[in-house]
């Protein structure tokens, strides 16, 4: 069973988010949260695999909060809600740790199976919408020291992976262009994460850009 925590200001939103989770057989929503605070609080109490949350909120945002959940160990995978295709926030929201983030109006069925990828802790973020976050936002970041000297520290190898994952490639996908098996595959994203210090795929994705292993 996938226990789910629900954060959105409105309560109309949670209330419609619970309805459409309580569908599936494997997914428990265990409670609510109305903002930021309300959301770090019941992360330690209900223990939940997956919160789903909004960005924008008054008090702590969905932001913070997100920060703030992610920092902790053992922490659930986070889910960021927005209403706008492009959220001056997403990619501050990827880098503090969130799987991915997803439009108020994804279709019910589809909100389901991406709860369960994100529990996962799979990336909920498609390659091509990857890219256009960057573009617009990635510039401004002034991370590319930073990851430029991580990426000195990969092994060849490791750097060929990142590209890969730069470029929104799946396990599947990485093997079939390196020659690679997906277990073998799976064990080098694993490695490189924990050598990056990056919490998921996304986050390796945009180091990646910042490294300039990737052209935008």
């Amino acid at each position: 069973m996938i226990r789910v925590l629900l954060v959105d200001d409105e309560r109309l939103v949670c209330a419609h988010l619970r309805a459409i989770l309580s569908r599936a057989g494997d997914l428990e929503v265990v409670g609510e949260a109305y903002d930021g605070a309300e959301a770090v609080e019941a992360c330690l109490r209900l223990t939940p695999d997956v919160v789903l949350m909004d960005i924008r909120m008054p008090g702590v945002d969905g932001l913070t909060a997100a920060e703030r959940i992610c920092g902790v160990p053992g922490a659930p995978k986070v889910i960021m809600l927005t209403t706008f295709d492009v959220d001056e926030y997403a990619v501050r929201a990827l880098r503090a740790g969130a799987v991915g983030f997803l439009l108020k109006d994804t279709d019910p069925e589809d909100l389901i199976d991406i709860v369960r990828v994100g529990a996962e802790g799979h990336a909920i973020v498609s390659p091509a919408l990857t890219r256009r976050l960057i573009n617009a936002f990635a510039a401004a970041e002034p991370a590319r020291d930073q990851a430029r000297s991580l990426v000195a520290e990969l092994t060849e190898r490791e750097r060929e992976v990142l590209t890969c994952l730069g470029q929104g490639l799946s396990n599947a996908q990485i093997g079939g262009r390196l020659f690679l098996s997906e277990t073998t595959v799976k064990g080098h994203v694993s490695r490189l994460l924990a050598k990056l210090r990056c919490a998921n795929r996304t986050q390796a994705a945009l180091l990646a850009y910042d490294a300039g292993l990737v052209s935008r």
